[in-house]
């Protein structure tokens, strides 16, 4: 049983930067795709970012290309979300997720589980 927990959010200005952690524990932790996803209010969850066991393949959302870089780090069980030039509409509630297959790297949720509790993460002036 994989249990998955995030960290990290929090309010920020727009064009700040924040890191989120996804803590991934149980049976073969390091075998799963890692997700990272958002839910603004009012909207379904939107896949962010991903990446495979073994690092080498990554998918970004085209509206966080450039801004947001997703990492691991095998020996804490942990991924990372690091975002940067925040912007208003990146706000929401930001969760991990853990799947497998190759569908994964199309960023739909239906893939994905399970999930973490969420962190928050607010963009604001």
């Amino acid at each position: 049983q994989l249990h998955l927990v995030e960290s990290g959010g929090d309010l920020v200005r727009p064009g700040g930067s924040l890191r989120l952690s996804c803590a991934v524990s149980g049976i073969n932790a390091d075998y799963y795709v890692i997700g990272w996803f958002r839910e603004a209010p009012g909207k379904e969850r939107e896949g962010v970012s991903c990446i495979n066991r073994n690092g080498d393949s990554i998918t970004y959302a085209d509206s966080v290309k450039g801004r947001f870089t997703i990492s691991r780090d095998y020996a804490k069980n942990t991924v990372y979300l690091q975002m940067k030039n925040l912007k208003p509409e990146d706000t929401g509630v930001y969760y991990c997720g853990a799947g497998s297959g190759p569908r994964t790297q199309t960023l739909e949720a239906v893939y994905f589980g399970p999930w973490g509790p969420g962190t928050q993460v607010t963009v604001s002036s």
